[in-house]
């Protein structure tokens, strides 16, 4: 079986990427990285899976080798998706310890006594599989944590990744857009997520990395989503947080949408919203740091008078995500020295919620430096 699927991304741009992390590993004295996060290895070879909920290990050698240990299901995934060509696999067994096949594989490459970095951070890395690996390379290697070797790699875009970024965000404008025809009194939560989700899957989007956040009436105050449905009151508020997704890239909105007559605290939480949002929009400059781009949301709605209504952070990094979650590093909180480069791109999302009145007010929106 010879089938394959042309990848994301032009060869050369993945055989850069390898380099890249190549010789950051060689900086840091790394003779391998093992990878766990599926994020790294979408973006190191193109393979694309769930897999990674299982043992599932991509090895990268400082000279660029990469082997791949992982499932059966996941051998044609592997070949069908990536430019992986050396795909070993584990075999599910009672008592199965698949870090004794990857030590095996270490020793083929000729890492026993090496420095290897680990991303220990990483949704496939169980705790439990994590001392199962511990326990295997004692004494065969030094380990050392990586894990952000290959996210801050991933952190500064290239033109191709942004093109997919910028598609990701017609299928978010494209959500919203049908959220706003389908919301009205009366309708049913459950319409408006489909036709939320329809929108994106016709323009030939992906499932986003987790649930969309939909909420009316008194759950219009999350910003988690929650199982249950409603249909909408003729005087209400509906809070959506969404992305489109596209090859797995994401772009985000938020809002908190009102049917009917909204009262004049909603609309002057919205004022505020908004004169944060471009407070924070402002300050998302190259050479400015994460942390100034909070200080402008903390600074706009604390003088408003709502200090005790935000967030402790008022954003994150955006790119290719895979469940449980379309976070990216970094979060965007207090002090965060991180400084701005042109190429990243962060989702800023303004949140308010009036406990007291039991009014939410939602504005966020993605933003490429």
């Amino acid at each position: 079986w010879t089938g394959t699927m042309p990848l994301h991304f032009p060869k050369d741009e993945f055989i850069a990427r390898r380099r890249a992390a190549c010789a950051e590993m060689k900086r840091r004295g790394l003779d391998a990285l093992l990878c766990f996060r599926q994020e790294s290895m979408y973006y190191l070879t193109g393979y694309d899976t769930f897999g990674y909920v299982y043992f599932q290990c991509l090895t990268l050698t400082a000279d660029g080798k990469t082997t791949l240990l992982t499932r059966a299901p996941d051998l044609r995934q592997a070949k069908f998706t990536s430019d992986i060509a050396d795909v070993r696999i584990w075999t599910d067994r009672a008592g199965a310890n698949p870090a004794e096949d990857l030590t095996a594989i270490l020793t083929e490459h000729g890492l026993f006594g090496k420095a290897l970095g680990v991303e220990y951070d990483a949704y496939g890395l169980t705790a439990a599989n994590a001392k199962r690996l511990e326990f295997e390379l004692q004494g065969f290697a030094s380990l050392e944590d990586a894990s952000g070797l290959v996210s801050t790699l991933r952190l500064v875009k290239s033109p191709a990744e942004i093109v997919y970024v910028r598609k990701a965000a017609q299928l978010a404008d494209a959500a919203w857009h049908a959220a706003q025809d389908t919301a009205k009194a009366g309708a049913f939560e459950g319409d408006i997520l489909a036709a939320m989700h329809g929108a994106i899957y016709r323009g030939g989007g992906d499932d986003p990395a987790n649930e969309f956040i939909i909420g009316s009436g008194a759950g219009a105050m999350m910003c988690r989503y929650f199982t249950g449905r409603r249909h909408l009151d003729a005087s209400d508020q509906l809070t959506l947080e969404f992305a489109g997704a596209y090859r797995h890239y994401h772009s985000c909105l938020m809002r908190t949408l009102i049917i009917g007559k909204p009262p004049q605290r909603q609309i002057d939480l919205h004022k505020a919203a908004s004169a944060a949002l471009l407070a924070c929009e402002a300050a998302l400059r190259p050479g400015r740091t994460v942390g100034d781009v909070f200080e402008a949301h903390a600074a706009t709605l604390d003088n408003a008078g709502l200090s005790k209504f935000r967030l402790n952070a008022c954003g994150y990094s955006l790119g290719t995500t895979f469940a449980p979650n379309w976070m990216d590093w970094p979060m965007v909180f207090k002090d965060n020295p991180l400084e701005l480069a042109p190429g990243m791109v962060f989702f800023l999302h303004m949140i308010i919620f009036d406990d007291a009145s039991g009014l939410a007010m939602t504005l966020g929106r993605t933003s490429l430096i």
